[in-house]
């Protein structure tokens, strides 16, 4: 069954900062933490959980988990292929496709392992684009990015440091 476009006149704050986070600070932990919330808050639609998987892979794969990375990565090219290939103002089909050949070379890696390498989600949408631009302002970077979930109480010592 062909999925529908997702089409908004406003684009959603979290997925906003999804964007931000993984095309301008590369921080797939971050992604993953915004991307999840909103993945929540739109009854777990699919489209939003494949993007959510393609930050995962790539978190999984800088950190030296090429099994993680391959799962995630080929899941999500394939759930998004089933997507218009413009949607949420994105380039879905190269993203798509950029997560397919990742995950293709992941299956290769053992016998031919690569450099891990950053992706771009390219935003097609100008609305979509000012909304980024306007949005990045006021989304500061994890500084230092963060390696995985933090203890309520670590979090606030950190805080108070």
């Amino acid at each position: 069954m062909p999925r529908r476009a997702v089409s908004r006149m406003a684009f959603e704050p979290l997925y906003l900062a999804y964007l931000i986070y993984f095309n301008r600070d590369r921080d797939y932990f971050e992604c993953h933490e915004v991307l999840e919330e909103l993945w929540l808050e739109q009854q777990r639609d699919p489209l939003y959980k494949a993007l959510l998987q393609v930050a995962v892979g790539l978190y999984h794969f800088r950190n030296g988990n090429v099994r993680g990375a391959l799962i995630m990565l080929k899941q999500s090219s394939e759930v998004l292929r089933g997507y218009p290939p413009v949607t949420l103002g994105i380039d879905l089909e190269g993203l798509a496709r950029a997560a397919g050949e990742y995950a293709d070379r992941l299956e290769q890696y053992h016998g031919h392992p690569f450099t891990y390498y950053d992706l771009t989600i390219r935003l097609v949408d100008p609305v979509l684009e000012e909304a980024v631009r306007a949005a990045s302002g006021s989304i500061a970077p994890q500084l230092p990015q963060r390696r995985g979930p933090q203890r309520p109480e670590r979090a606030k010592r950190n805080q108070n440091e």
